[in-house]
């Protein structure tokens, strides 16, 4: 996250003596990424982030992949997933590679029985439906409808829902999750050509700091296993931190379209990217302006790619038969495009109401045991004509 960011109290040097009221001293931790070269925030603890009372059991959380080699286009039926209770056991991988782990999360109730930790990946939730605060070891940050929620490999969090209706699209990232470097200066900045800007985020707001010691369970995820610990102070004890390594929020909502004469490809929808994928945010927008513009996109081959698109809203003009929560999966290799009918019927519109949230990874995507259960089976033959 290239935006330095301070919350609380912190000294005016770094790695120097930080007293609390009563003489003891704060305990500095380094939090950072890629050894000592990534992004890094600068906590300050009243208890040493260490004290590890019990270590627990350990439950494998690797995917079950059904097909590992796919050459069919795929449709899923995302709100068929089972709501569960527990956060963690509500998420459920659906398309995965070694690069990123997609699925879905229907959970009922906030997490607050644990903490957790996921030390393999940065998190990326995308907020389908409901609301709530992400609560981190490094502040609050309110969300809802079209949020989507960054959170940096090893951030401690728990995660509070207004309601028991939430629908998540979930990535894990095992590489970086950055903004698009074509949006940036050589500083850092986003340029004035970007379809978003610093003051859409949503950094954290409120600090939480608890003073307590006792038993705190904390399931840290490491090596594709659920690992769970008791510590002897409570995670959310900093008193203060700075640095540009921190959790933040951002709306699909204020992502401002790029649009031109005609039809443009898709990086100019383009919202996140790793050296594995990116992720684009399709939304509301006007449509190409030349007189003999086709709106509706042309058949492309993605040779070099898979595509994951997610539905969340409006038209889905280029497809037949889509619906909110649905998952399409455009295997690298054959081309695709506008369904039949749809190409046509795009000519003369002059918007869009459409929300979507695509990823394309640059290996392909295994197909898992859960996701077959919510595929409809024929979605790979929709584009021949009746």
């Amino acid at each position: 996250m290239p935006i330095y960011h301070k919350m609380g109290k912190v000294p005016a040097k770094r790695h120097t003596i930080f007293e609390k009221p009563d003489g003891s001293l704060h305990y500095e931790q380094l939090f950072g990424t890629i050894g000592f070269d990534g992004m890094s925030s600068l906590l300050y603890h009243l208890h040493r982030p260490t004290m590890v009372k019990e270590v627990g059991r350990s439950i494998d959380m690797n995917p079950k992949v059904a097909i590992d080699r796919n050459m069919k286009s795929l449709k899923f039926i995302g709100f068929n997933i089972e709501a569960k209770d527990d956060y963690l056991e509500s998420r459920i991988p659906l398309l995965v590679n070694k690069d990123i782990h997609i699925g879905l999360a229907a959970p009922r109730l906030s997490l607050t029985d644990y903490f957790y930790k996921n030390a393999d990946a940065d998190e990326l939730l995308f907020v389908h439906k409901g609301s709530g605060t992400l609560r981190t070891m490094l502040g609050n940050i309110s969300f809802e409808y079209g949020d989507y929620l960054v959170i940096p490999r090893g951030m401690i969090y728990q995660i509070s829902f207004d309601t028991a209706d939430n629908r998540l699209l979930y990535a894990e990232s095992f590489h970086p999750i950055y903004t698009p470097k074509r949006y940036r200066n050589w500083f850092g900045q986003l340029l004035e050509h970007s379809p978003f800007c610093e003051r859409d985020y949503k950094r954290p707001e409120q600090l939480e700091t608890h003073d307590q010691l006792g038993d705190f369970v904390m399931k840290i995820k490491k090596q594709g296993h659920l690992h769970e610990l008791v510590y002897a102070s409570h995670p959310f004890d900093v008193v203060g931190w700075d640095g540009y390594n921190y959790p933040y929020g951002f709306s699909i909502h204020n992502f401002e379209p790029i649009t031109g004469r005609v039809h443009q490809p898709p990086p100019v929808h383009q919202t996140f990217e790793t050296s594995a994928f990116v992720v684009c945010s399709f939304c509301p927008r006007l449509y190409d302006y030349h007189p003999k513009a086709i709106p509706a996109p042309y058949n492309h081959s993605n040779i070099d790619s898979d595509e994951m698109l997610y539905y969340v809203d409006g038209d889905f003009m280029s497809r037949n038969d889509i619906d909110q929560g649905y998952i399409t999966l455009h295997p690298g290799g054959i081309p695709h495009g506008p369904h039949p009918g749809a190409y046509e019927r795009s000519i003369g519109k002059k918007s869009t109401e459409e929300l979507a949230v695509m990823i394309d990874t640059f290996k392909p995507l295994m197909v898992t045991e859960a996701a077959l259960k919510i595929e409809d089976g024929k979605y790979y033959q929709s584009w021949l004509e009746h």
